[in-house]
């Protein structure tokens, strides 16, 4: 038994007994995922306004970079919180996140251009990668095997509420306050998740320190974080090459890929390209999953007010139940007698994603009623709840406690990756379709645009999330 397990035992209740809500665990409980529900508002909130920010801003061209500078800074977070995690507990990697967080949404709410914009989005990106991964560090620290889908549960529930009411108070304080406040407002959550749960982890890491010593600290891979270095760069160097088809983006393009790929190679489990069994195949899944999904909601809010005339409030308000129904899909895949059947659990999943994303555009057509976007997305975000939540299960039940924080990072690299190369191949179809010229359109008649750009971002990942279908039936190991 390792000391990790030994804390585990003697800080847990009996065998069988308790649960995530119970004494031990109710405080560090309700932290985390206030962390989670924190990321979830933003996530909510902030892709209701975006439309608005960045017509306001002159920056529609660059939409999509919008949300992937998040994703790219994000990636060397994930690597370096994986290290500094492992090193010297989650505590310094969890609340250095948050704070870069809440600073990149400021930065963002008082941007007054579209690259500062961004810049603001990439200081918030890297706050994320740091939290996203200390929070599964501090669920191995703190939780015995039997809890950790529970807890994992929980994170998607706390999705349910930011879900809901996100899109409507950000499309309210957008039409009446304007854009900035739904960026500015947000940190003011931060509050009380620090005051919850660090008192725990605070204690969880001294426990650690005191037990290894100086000598017990695993030292940083200073190879590793190259590699996330080059990721990062080469992530922006592609995303950049997408937004501008010419020749001469022919050279950033070149660049990103030459730094991207043996970066990717060297960070991600062996094997996870060509989907070999285990671990590499539940890195893969959650890659395929979490970048689909993101390509594709990141550009329904803005197909709805330009093509149907729909307001910021109900354009993100359509994909409100979404929440509720990924949090429902999370809760099946957590109870106990579902465990024999996790494989045909994420089939399902991708499915389901597959056949909502299909769905989405048929309201380009104009006697498809609106209401089809928010019905197909429910039973999407029911696929989600199921993928994402069994992915995060698998990778600590394949992982050694002194690799969580590590296999934690790859798990996150290949969400983030995929969100990135997604939103990079959407927006460029998108704007190579015309969807530029939204922004010359989107205060005056809806529907003038192109309606051909949001169907060539759409229907390719539906088929990216078929062969998410294929890679779950990969996921045992033999």
């Amino acid at each position: 038994m390792t000391a990790l397990e030994a804390r585990d035992v003697a800080t847990a209740p009996p065998e069988g007994e308790g649960g995530v809500l119970s004494r031990p665990y109710r405080a560090l409980s309700v932290g985390i995922v206030f962390v989670e529900l924190l990321i979830a508002f933003e996530a909510t909130a902030v892709g209701t306004a975006m439309p608005v920010a960045a017509r306001e801003l002159d920056g529609v061209s660059l939409y999509a970079f919008a949300f992937s500078a998040y994703f790219t800074t994000s990636l060397f977070g994930m690597v370096f919180a994986g290290q500094w995690a492992d090193r010297d507990g989650p505590l310094a990697p969890l609340t250095t996140g948050i704070t870069a967080f809440a600073a990149g949404l400021v930065l963002s709410g008082t941007a007054g251009t579209m690259w500062l914009f961004l810049l603001g989005r990439a200081v918030q990106g890297l706050g994320g990668g740091l939290v996203v991964v200390a929070l599964y560090v501090v669920v191995v620290w703190a939780y015995p095997e039997r809890l950790r889908p529970a807890i994992m549960a929980a994170f998607a529930a706390s999705w349910v509420i930011p879900s809901v009411v996100g899109p409507l108070i950000a499309g309210t304080v957008t039409e009446h306050l304007g854009w900035r406040w739904v960026f500015t407002g947000i940190p003011v959550l931060v509050v009380l998740p620090l005051a919850l749960a660090l008192p725990r982890i605070r204690r969880l890491t001294a426990g650690r320190a005191a037990e290894t010593g100086a000598d017990g600290r695993v030292p940083f891979d200073r190879r590793r974080l190259g590699s996330a270095l080059g990721i990062s760069l080469g992530a922006g160097l592609l995303q950049y090459a997408a937004q501008d088809l010419d020749l001469f983006s022919l050279v950033p393009g070149l660049a990103g890929a030459a730094l991207l790929v043996p970066a990717v190679l060297g960070l991600l489990p062996r094997g996870t390209y060509r989907a070999a069994r285990g671990l590499p195949s539940v890195v893969l899944l959650r890659g395929i999953a979490a970048g689909a999904f993101i390509a594709t909601e990141s550009f329904v809010p803005l197909m709805l007010v330009t093509q149907r005339g729909l307001s910021p409030t109900l354009a993100g308000f359509s994909l409100a139940a979404a929440g509720g129904t990924w949090a429902l899909g999370s809760y099946v895949q957590a109870r106990p007698r579902m465990e024999p059947y996790r494989d045909r659990l994420t089939f399902l999943g991708m499915v389901l994603l597959a056949a909502a994303i299909v769905s989405v555009p048929s309201v380009l057509i104009p006697a498809v009623p609106v209401w089809t976007v928010a019905v197909a997305w429910g039973f999407g975000c029911f696929g989600m709840g199921l993928v994402i939540a069994s992915t995060s299960v698998l990778l600590l039940r394949f992982s050694a406690p002194e690799e969580v924080g590590a296999n934690s990072a790859a798990l996150q690299i290949s969400d983030g990756l995929s969100d990135i190369v997604l939103l990079a191949a959407g927006g460029a179809a998108f704007a190579a379709l015309g969807g530029g010229k939204v922004a010359e359109t989107a205060t005056s008649t809806a529907g003038a645009s192109h309606p051909a750009a949001f169907a060539a971002v759409f229907l390719p990942m539906a088929g990216v999330a078929l062969v998410g279908a294929w890679v779950t039936t990969r996921l045992r190991e033999r």
